[in-house]
């Protein structure tokens, strides 16, 4: 049964989060040097008169104090309304839109291929501690954590261009909807790149707790009652190794939809990573400010799923 008590609790302090998140991003984008006006005209902006820098940066709404500044986001905000680009004009909340389901794609199947085979590894690792198969799964988790993203992805993209001649496409996003051969070939390859780290986290956690709940007194006895292998591992291991499995690729998860930025440059993906990037270079801080916001409002939304997949997996968690 669910406990309202818990639910409002956890909700107030998602809350809490995000207003948090928004004034912190707000203060560190205007301590930033630079702004609109300079990041739109560069070094002419020097040449700029009194009267035209006034009516510039009244255009761009940054000539009123910073306090007036945030408190009309954070009302715009609060009416569904993130506001217009500095840049482009366009609707904050279009321009997320469009780039939204793009990241989301891209982190939903870098988890589902980085957490299948992170738990088919450690399970392999796990059932046969200190042998050739356990060292070289671990070695290999290893060098899939040590390797950098963007090093793995520029390497995939160059060895791609010289053998077969692929090239991330930097025209149209095809939509999974419209064809799933064209939207393969672009989402396929960033989210094999953003795996390899997530299924080595997810390997050396499932191997640690496989190894861990093997040795428990209740296996044991269930191998005593002479259960196959193979319901043994199931239905006791893995089970009981299953919290801390979901509490890394939760967190794992919500750092994929705000840690895409490399890869969605390197592999062409109009996702928000770039989006981001693109409106920090800009100084555009609707856009900005709208990007980091949903991030984090889709990161407190997976940490607040993984908590309540808690209390299904294990009930002893539903009297917290």
């Amino acid at each position: 049964m669910l406990n309202w008590r818990w639910l409002g609790a956890r909700l107030l302090g998602a809350l809490i989060t995000l207003l948090g998140v928004t004034v912190v991003v707000f203060v560190v984008l205007r301590a930033i040097p630079g702004n609109a006006i300079t990041a739109s005209l560069g070094v002419e902006s020097g040449t700029l008169t009194p009267a035209q820098r006034a009516s510039l940066e009244h255009f761009y709404g940054i000539d009123k104090p910073w306090f007036a500044q945030l408190w009309g986001w954070i009302s715009g905000v609060a009416h569904g309304d993130l506001g217009l680009s500095l840049t482009s004009g366009q609707s904050v909340t279009g321009l997320v839109g469009k780039a939204l389901p793009v990241t989301v794609e891209l982190a939903v199947l870098s988890a589902v291929i980085g957490t299948a085979f992170g738990v088919l590894l450690g399970v392999l690792a796990g059932s046969r501690p200190g042998r050739a198969s356990d060292s070289l799964t671990q070695g290999a988790s290893l060098v899939g954590l040590a390797i950098p993203e963007f090093v793995l992805g520029t390497a995939v993209v160059t060895l791609l261009a010289e053998a077969f001649h692929y090239f991330p496409d930097t025209g149209t996003f095809v939509p999974l909807t419209r064809s799933v051969a064209g939207n393969m070939s672009q989402i396929l390859y960033p989210s094999l790149v953003l795996a390899v780290a997530f299924a080595a986290n997810v390997m050396r956690t499932t191997r640690s707790e496989y190894v861990e709940m093997a040795e428990a007194d209740y296996v044991r006895t269930a191998r005593g009652k002479g259960l196959s292998p193979g319901r043994v591992r199931t239905s006791h291991i893995l089970r009981n190794a299953t919290i801390p499995i979901v509490t890394l690729t939760g967190i794992q998860f919500g750092y994929l939809l705000g840690g895409t930025v490399i890869i969605e440059q390197i592999f062409a993906l109009p996702g928000m990573g770039r989006l981001l990037f693109t409106a920090i270079s800009n100084r555009d801080y609707p856009v900005v400010q709208g990007t980091v916001l949903v991030i984090a409002v889709l990161f407190v939304f997976v940490n607040l799923l993984v908590d309540l997949l808690y209390r299904i997996i294990d009930p002893r968690t539903r009297a917290a």
